[in-house]
């Protein structure tokens, strides 16, 4: 893009309530451009039109893009454990991007930056994925299990198993004592 080709500032009515530390990177409207509102990736998150709160980068299990519409899929907290977070797939949301910009570039970016660890696992009786994700403005990571379909999370082996693989998945990325 060059110099005289700069998009233009997100207009003051379509910005979203922002932090105090958060920034927009990058946005697009959503939709044929006519109210369905904007898409924002900010360095905290991604505010999306008709939610009132962004999704931390974190929390995104998925986005795509296919040249013209970005869909993500949001993780749902399912249950909370010792030391992490079950997780599932949220309904996923695809929006039409007509004019993306750097949306697309910035979503992909800040969502792959925000993982440090992710392990596919067996599981017994199934499997899951272990994550541990950066958190904007948060210092340490956040662990999450997300099952495959068919594994029972609520199943005494499948979460004696589970807490194992993640303290032994939190001591292998912990800082070295120096």
């Amino acid at each position: 893009m060059g110099l005289f080709n700069r998009k233009p500032k997100l207009p003051p009515a379509a910005r979203p309530p922002l932090e105090a530390d958060e920034r927009v990177l990058a946005w697009a409207a959503a939709g044929n451009g006519e109210g369905d509102g904007v898409v924002v990736a900010s360095n905290r998150g991604l505010w999306l039109p008709g939610r009132p709160h962004r999704i931390g980068w974190h929390d995104i299990l998925k986005a795509t893009w296919s040249g013209r519409e970005l869909t993500v899929t949001p993780a749902e907290p399912v249950a909370e454990r010792d030391g992490y977070l079950v997780v599932a797939d949220g309904p996923a949301e695809t929006y039409l991007l007509v004019d993306p910009g750097d949306v697309p570039h910035q979503v992909r970016a800040r969502v792959t930056r925000s993982v440090a660890y992710t392990r596919q696992h067996a599981l017994p009786g199934g499997s899951g994925r272990i994550a541990a994700r950066r958190v904007a403005g948060v210092d340490g990571l956040s662990w999450t299990i997300r099952y495959d379909p068919g594994t029972s999370p609520d199943d005494a082996d499948v979460r004696a198993e589970t807490d194992a693989l993640v303290a032994a998945a939190r001591a292998a990325t912990a800082p070295a004592d120096v």
